[in-house]
C-alpha cells in the first residue's frame, strides 16, 4: 500500500458558511476525489474541540493528546535544539509591536511583513542574554518570519513548564493553548500555575527576560529603520506554550506498519516528524505556495512514494487568509495548489497502486478568522475505489460521503488503509 497523505493548512471552513473557499474555488483535482473517491468528515481532535496547529498534526498522524509535551518542545525539536530537562524550559515566540509605555499589543505579528533577514537582525543582540546575576540564562532561535523558539535555563535551579502565556491570545490549559475569540490586548506577565518555587522562578526569570529583551528591541536599528518607512516596530516576544519535556512518540512504523516520510518546511512540523519517526525532507518555506515550490514539492513526493509506503506532506497557505478572513484569497491559494500539485499528483495515482489523501489539519473559516471545531473534510482517492459522486469537493458535500463523520483524527490513517485494502 502506498499513501500520499495531502495536509492543506488550515483549508477546511464551516458547515455553516454558506460559502466557503472549497465552494467558490475552481477545483478539478478536489473535484475528481470527491467524485471517484471515497469522502468524509472528521473532528481533529474531538467534537467540540477547536485545535491549535500541533495537536491537529499529531492527531491526524495517530497521536492522542496525552503525549503532547507543549509547543516549545516540538518546535526546539525541529530547529535541533537539544532540551536540557528539568534545567531548561523552552516556548514558542512571536515578535510584536507593544505599546511598552502601557504594554498594550497594537498587533501580534508585526504586520506580517516582517522579513527573515530583519528578524534574524533584531535577535542577534538577544540570542544569548544572562538572568539573575548570571545564575540563568535565555537563548533565542528566528525559525520564520516574526517567529522564534525562546530557551530560558538556570544553572542552578530546576524550572517548571506550569507558566500561564504571555501572549493573551492563548488560554493555558495544562500544557495545551487554547485560542481566544475575544482576549484584553495587554501583554500579560507570567504567573505560575503550580504552587512551588520552579514555577515562580521561572516566571521571575521570564519577567526579566521581557523586560531587557524589549528595551534592547525598542533601540535596534532595524525598528528605526522600519518606523522611518511607516511600519510597525517588532519591539517585543510574546511566549506562550511552555514545555520542558522532549516529545516522546511511538514510532509512526510501530503504530501503522508503514515506512513514512514528510515534506515539511516548519518548525512544528518538522518536530513532530522527527518525534514520530517519519524521515522528514525539510524545503524553503514557501507561504503562499509559488508556482516554483509547489513543482518542488511535487517532484519530491513522486520521488519519495517510490521509496516509502506513506508520505505526509504539509502544504501551507490557505490559513493565514482564512486568520484575515479573506475568503477570495484562500480560494485563489486553493486553487493554486490543485492545479500545480493535486492534479498531476492525481493523474500519476490513476495509472498505479498509489492512494490520495486529502485533507486539512483544522478548520480556519473566514467567517470566525480562527480556528473551529468544525468537522473537516477528507477524502481518499484510489483508481479501484467506487466513487461517491458528491460533485463538488467540500464540507457540506464531504460529510454526506462514505465514511461518514470519522469521531477522531486518530482513527485517520487506520480507516484509509481499511478503504484501500478493503
Amino acid at each position: 500500500m502506498k499513501v500520499v497523505y495531502v495536509v492543506l493548512d488550515g483549508a477546511a471552513g464551516s458547515i455553516q458558511e454558506k460559502e466557503t473557499a472549497y465552494l467558490i474555488a475552481n477545483t478539478p483535482g478536489l473535484d475528481m476525489i470527491a467524485n471517484k473517491g471515497r469522502n468524509g468528515c472528521f473532528y481533529p481532535i474531538g467534537e467540540g474541540k477547536a485545535p491549535e496547529s500541533d495537536v491537529a498534526v499529531m492527531s491526524i498522524l495517530g497521536y492522542p493528546e496525552h503525549l503532547y509535551p507543549g509547543r516549545g518542545p516540538i518546535e526546539a525539536l525541529g530547529i535541533g535544539y537539544e532540551l536540557v530537562e528539568g534545567r531548561e524550559v523552552v516556548f514558542r515566540g512571536n515578535l510584536a509591536t507593544v505599546d511598552l509605555s502601557t504594554r498594550r499589543i497594537i498587533d501580534r505579528r508585526v504586520g506580517r511583513n516582517l522579513s527573515d533577514e530583519e528578524a534574524k537582525k533584531l535577535m542577534e543582540p538577544i540570542s544569548f542574554m544572562l538572568l539573575d546575576n548570571g545564575n540563568a540564562y535565555a537563548r533565542v532561535f528566528h525559525t520564520v518570519g516574526y517567529r522564534a523558539v525562546v530557551v530560558l535555563g538556570s544553572y542552578t535551579k530546576k524550572l517548571s513548564p506550569r507558566v500561564s502565556n504571555v501572549d493573551p491570545a492563548y488560554r493555558r490549559e495544562g500544557l495545551f493553548s487554547v485560542a481566544l475569540d475575544k482576549y484584553s490586548p495587554y501583554v500579560s506577565g507570567c504567573e505560575p500555575l503550580e504552587d512551588g518555587s520552579e514555577a515562580r522562578y521561572t516566571c521571575e526569570l521570564v519577567n526579566e527576560f521581557l523586560e531587557k529583551s524589549s528595551r534592547i528591541l525598542e533601540s535596534h536599528e532595524i525598528n528605526k529603520k522600519r518606523e522611518a518607512e511607516g511600519k510597525l516596530k517588532a519591539n517585543f516576544i510574546l511566549l506562550r506554550d511552555a514545555g520542558g519535556s522532549k516529545p516522546s512518540f511511538p514510532s509512526f512504523f510501530s503504530k501503522h506498519g508503514l515506512r513514512g516520510a514528510s515534506i515539511v518546511d516548519m518548525p512544528v512540523e518538522i518536530g513532530i516528524s522527527r518525534a514520530c519517526g517519519l524521515d522528514a525532507y525539510v524545503l524553503s518555506p514557501s507561504n503562499p505556495p509559488t508556482e516554483q515550490a509547489l513543482a518542488e514539492r511535487l517532484s519530491l513526493t513522486l520521488r519519495l512514494i517510490d521509496k516509502y509506503d506513506f508520505v505526509y506532506i504539509h502544504i501551507k497557505g490557505p490559513d493565514e487568509p482564512g486568520h484575515d478572513g479573506d475568503c477570495a484569497k484562500k480560494a485563489r491559494i486553493i486553487e493554486k495548489i490543485d492545479e500545480m500539485y493535486l492534479q498531476p499528483l492525481l493523474m500519476h495515482a490513476s495509472g498505479g497502486e498509489i492512494a490520495v489523501v486529502v485533507l486539512s489539519d483544522h478548520a480556519t473559516p473566514c467567517s470566525a478568522k480562527s480556528h473551529t471545531a468544525d468537522p473537516v473534510p477528507i477524502g481518499i482517492y484510489h483508481k479501484d475505489l467506487n466513487g461517491d459522486m458528491l460533485g463538488k469537493f467540500g464540507e457540506n458535500s464531504c460529510c454526506k460521503g462514505s465514511l461518514g463523520l470519522i469521531p477522531h483524527g486518530t482513527l485517520l490513517i487506520e480507516t484509509i488503509k481499511k478503504v484501500i485494502t478493503g
